[in-house]
């Protein structure tokens, strides 16, 4: 009788196993590939951009660079969390002829130093490059996002990237930042003006501030419900990103079709390829999906509608670094900001408009991009090449 039972018993759990399996392997047929969970990590975010950064013909080293470690309750900005862990910025570093002057890439909000994949064999070829994920953004650490002020805020950025440059020991070089990085970028020279030899300032944000005259429309808009809604989310810290990681397995679907969309049928200058569609969306999802950190800046640099709480206009008269603004054609970054700037400088400005080229110039238009700044840092560029064209402007370019 035992023996029954058990065998009755051992036959019901082969059944139910079976069955189990059976509906487990019915769900996998039916469910479309769109819907499985793509896990995602540093290591992941990483191995994304060494697929993003193959097609390039240019020799690269990529290394995490040790910027300091501190214990919980530190006073360094970029420590205060529950580990004592050491934090690290995710660098490339590509080869160069010997003498090129060192070109340092600071990506926008929302990316990481991979969107520059289209940029570095042709940049590499004059300079000495090496680009890198800001603080809690792109491969590097993501530590907890701890403050609570625009003066602490800048200072996890802009102290993390001066703790990174020691380690990496350099001086003398020209910064390069792109949106969100522009903004970083200004505020570190003005801080360590003797490290960089020239500012190059691309779709910068951080200009111009909700006093704006211009900014009424703001006003308006705020006063009706949608926009009283969206500047609730803003002010709630609710950023894109959130949205990939809450649609879990729809995540990568969105991403596709962003930038199928914005850097192809609505690309303003060259569409990507499809290979570089491919290996840009998967590594666009591994930046996003990936711990929130250095994205939870957003509300307390700019308010709603992309106005800096401390506008750089407002430090225009301190810049002791020269610099060149590089803006595309139909960038929604409105240069009329850096024009305002300019009349306050005190050192050598200059703005140079790309055409076919939005927000992301440099994807838009490599090679446009690549000539406003060859000709932005033709000082620092060895006379042995192109010499007889190096203060002309590149045709297609305008200065402002």
């Amino acid at each position: 009788m035992a023996e029954e039972i058990s065998k009755s018993a051992g036959d019901s759990s082969a059944a139910t196993a079976a069955a189990t399996n059976a509906a487990k392997s019915k769900w996998k047929i039916l469910r479309p590939n769109s819907l499985r969970w793509i896990p995602t990590s540093t290591d992941n975010t990483i191995a994304a951009e060494k697929r993003l950064l193959s097609i390039l013909k240019t020799r690269y080293v990529q290394e995490q660079v040790n910027i300091g470690s501190g214990p919980p309750g530190s006073k360094v900005r970029w420590f205060r969390s529950s580990s004592n862990e050491s934090r690290y910025i995710n660098t490339v570093s590509f080869d160069a002829k010997e003498g090129s002057p060192t070109l340092v890439m600071v990506h926008g909000y929302g990316a990481s130093q991979g969107f520059f994949f289209r940029n570095f064999d042709a940049l590499a070829s004059r300079f000495r490059v090496i680009a890198i994920d800001q603080l809690g953004w792109g491969g590097s650490s993501r530590p907890d996002f701890t403050c609570k002020s625009t003066e602490e805020t800048e200072a996890w950025f802009i102290d993390s990237f001066e703790e990174w440059r020691k380690s990496k020991n350099l001086s003398n070089f020209i910064l390069l930042g792109h949106s969100f990085g522009g903004y970083v970028a200004a505020k570190y020279a003005l801080k360590h003006p003797e490290h960089v030899q020239h500012l190059v300032l691309v779709g910068s944000a951080g200009f111009t501030a909700e006093s704006d005259p211009k900014s009424e429309w703001l006003t308006k808009f705020r006063a009706t419900w949608k926009g009283a809604v969206l500047n609730h989310l803003w002010e709630s810290n609710f950023t894109p990103q959130k949205l990939v990681r809450g649609l879990g397995p729809w995540g990568p679907g969105l991403v596709n079709r962003y930038t199928s969309a914005r850097f192809g049928a609505h690309s303003e200058g060259t569409e990507l390829t499809d290979e570089e569609s491919r290996l840009l969306t998967d590594y666009v999802y591994h930046t996003l999906a990936a711990k929130a950190s250095g994205e939870l800046c957003l509300k307390y640099i700019f308010s709603f509608g992309a106005f800096a709480r401390k506008p750089l206009l407002q430090s225009a008269s301190d810049w002791k670094v020269p610099t060149t603004f590089i803006y595309g054609m139909n960038d929604w970054m409105n240069y009329q900001g850096a024009v305002e700037a300019r009349k306050h400088m005190k050192v050598p400005c200059e703005i140079i408009r790309v055409p076919q080229g939005g927000h992301f110039v440099f994807i838009d238009n490599p090679s446009g991009f690549h000539s406003a700044v060859l000709y932005a840092c033709r000082k620092h560029l060895s006379q042995d090449q192109d010499s007889s064209h190096q203060e002309q402007l590149p045709d297609g370019l305008r200065l402002v």
